[in-house]
Formats: structure tokens, sequence, C-alpha cells
């Protein structure tokens, strides 16, 4: 009797679980099926592409602010302003198009009011979009459990830098040691504990930290000091419940790579060799042989010849390998995709026979 053909989802499943992967996935973003439209999905979706979708797993309900936001227009773009008001003073900021131009975290009183603004929040475990995502995508792909509330689903280190400061006054209020950022960053990091505690009480066994770290700027003397002991702890309350973590880390991590190598990560989420990351595929698999490799190619890799992407791509399913890897649209669409995209789909079918 034959046996069905994997799918998209239980080759993904099969990779998680450290079978060997003889036909590796290639598999895009969510978030780019439904903001880059101009996409031929079904072409790609019918030659073999998955798709990795993200989902909320919790509700929070918070007393003590308010959310206003308004838009107009400037020059043709969408302004879109918003407010956070609480009792003791507000926050804004506000985006041009997607482009945020202002954060809302400005002079150090803003980050009291930030605190005053997620005291008293209720955390809520809430599964509706989890599940209404595995029915959505089916067998072409998984669903990864996502922490949205504070910033985008980050550590609250994290958050600072990239959702609520801005790099230029994070770093410096950072090298400052800045009471009101610090006394903050404490309070955030307990509520950040509850959250996962609510979220592994969801059927989502993967989930997800959105860091976009910026190991240049935070450095491996401060990942150590006020990364590491976080993701201790929110690992073990993963664990306890038999859930796994995965980080996006899509920067350049050399320096911390002894670091990652330490703490119990499940995988590493939109790895990315040079120019745009510091380790190759080959590297990351030395460093860290029995984790996940969530491998994004260099997108410079699709704008040269057929025949140098081709070879670039076995390298990679050859560096990755084994097992406990798979390819991953999650930076960008890759350039000329009619092209590029197909080749590398047929380019892993091939793979299976090999």
């Amino acid at each position: 009797m034959n046996s069905k053909p994997a799918t998209n989802r239980t080759r993904l499943e099969a990779a998680l679980q450290g079978l060997p992967v003889r036909h590796p996935v290639y598999a895009v973003y969510d978030g780019f099926v439904t903001s880059r439209p101009h996409v031929d999905w079904p072409r790609l979706f019918a030659l073999g592409l998955g798709q990795i979708n993200h989902a909320d797993v919790l509700r929070h309900e918070h007393p003590n602010f308010q959310i206003v936001e308004t838009t107009r227009q400037v020059s043709g773009q969408t302004r879109r302003d918003v407010l956070w008001i609480t009792d003791v003073g507000e926050l804004h900021q506000w985006y041009l198009g997607d482009w945020r131009q202002e954060h809302f975290i400005k002079k150090p009183e803003d980050y009291r009011i930030m605190r005053r603004a997620w005291e008293g929040v209720k955390i809520f475990a809430d599964d509706a979009a989890f599940i209404a995502s595995e029915q959505a995508v089916g067998e072409n792909g998984i669903t990864l459990g996502n922490i949205a509330g504070m910033g985008l689903g980050r550590t609250p280190m994290m958050v600072l830098q990239v959702d609520w400061v801005g790099l230029g006054k994070w770093s410096m209020d950072l090298a400052d040691e800045l009471t009101e950022m610090m006394e903050l960053l404490e309070f955030m990091n307990e509520l950040k504990l509850e959250e996962f505690r609510q979220a592994v009480r969801t059927p989502a066994r993967q989930i997800k930290l959105w860091e976009n770290l910026s190991i240049q700027t935070l450095g491996p003397a401060r990942y150590r000091r006020h990364l590491v002991p976080l993701y201790t702890k929110i690992l073990g309350i993963l664990n306890a419940a038999g859930k796994r973590l995965l980080v996006h880390y899509d920067g350049q991590l050399r320096v911390i790579a002894d670091q990652v190598a330490e703490l119990d990560f499940d995988g590493i989420d939109s790895l990315t060799p040079p120019p745009e990351g510091d380790m190759t595929v080959a590297d990351a698999r030395r460093q860290w042989p029995d984790k996940m490799l969530w491998c994004h190619p260099s997108l410079d890799w699709f704008r040269g010849s057929g025949e140098t992407l081709e070879r670039l791509i076995r390298g990679m399913v050859r560096d990755a390998g084994p097992e406990r890897f798979c390819l991953m649209i999650s930076e960008e669409i890759p350039p000329d995709w009619e092209r590029t995209v197909p080749q590398v789909l047929a380019l892993l079918r091939g793979e299976q026979a090999k």
C-alpha cells in the first residue's frame, strides 16, 4: 500500500522532532501572504511553498490606559497617530505609512507613565486565534504561538529598544542605567513571565519571541546580565509544560554564540548568513548542533545567476542538515520571485531523492 505523500505540515513536524530531513520545507511568513498581494501566492503554494502562521495566544485587559488612534492623509501617505491616555499622563507615537516616526517614550517621566499604563493588567490564555489559524493553514504549514501585548511579542528589553523608546535614546538610557528605565524593565519582566504562564495553557507547542536582537548595541555583557536570566525563567515555564521556545534572531550573533549554545532554545528563527548576519549556516550548526535552524537565504543570493543560487541553496541544505532545519521567506520577498522561488522549490524537491 502506498503511503500518502508528506505535506509541508508533516515535514515541518518531522524536522522539529529531529527526524532526518530528506525533502526540506521552504515556507513563507503569513504576514507576507497578506501584505504582498502582487505575488502569485496560489501558484507558489501549488509548486510546494509552505506557510508559517503566527497566532496570538493571549488576551490582555488593561484598566489603566485608553488607546486613541487617528489617521489622516499627508502628501499622499497615511499618517497614523496613537495616543495612550493614563491618569498620570499621556504617551504618543505616530507613523507615516508603515514607518514609525516617533516613539512613546521621549523623556524620563514617560517610563513611569508607561509603567502606570500596565499596572493592574489582566492576562488570559486565549486559543481562538491559534485554532482558527491551524484550520486555515491546514496541511500547508504550521502555526507558531505569538505573545502580543507589550510590544509585538519580544522580551521587555527588546520592546523598549524597538517598540517604545528607539535605538538612540534606548542606548543612552541603558548606558546610564536610568532609574526610570530600569524600574520599568524589572516590572515588565514579571509581566512577561506571567504571559508565558498563561501561554502554556493553549495548544501552541512552539512559542516565538520576535527579538530582532541588535547585539552591536546591547553587547554580550548586557545580553548575559539582562536577557539570559529572563530566558532561563521563560524556558523553565515552557519546558515544564512540554512547550518549546524559538527566538527570531535575524542579525549578527557570533559574539554571543557561546551564550546562545548554553540556552535551551528549541530553534533560531530567520537565521541569515552574511552579509546580513555574521554566521554561516555551517557556523551555526557547529555552535548549535541540536537546535532547529529556520534558515533565511540571504536576499543577495537571489540577485545572481540561477547557477549561483542553486549552489548556495545546496550548500545551505548540506550545512544545516541532516536534521532539524527548514528554509524560509521571513525578511522580504526574494528578488525576481517569479523565477527564483520556483527554482528553489524545484531544487528542494530534488533533494528528496538524494
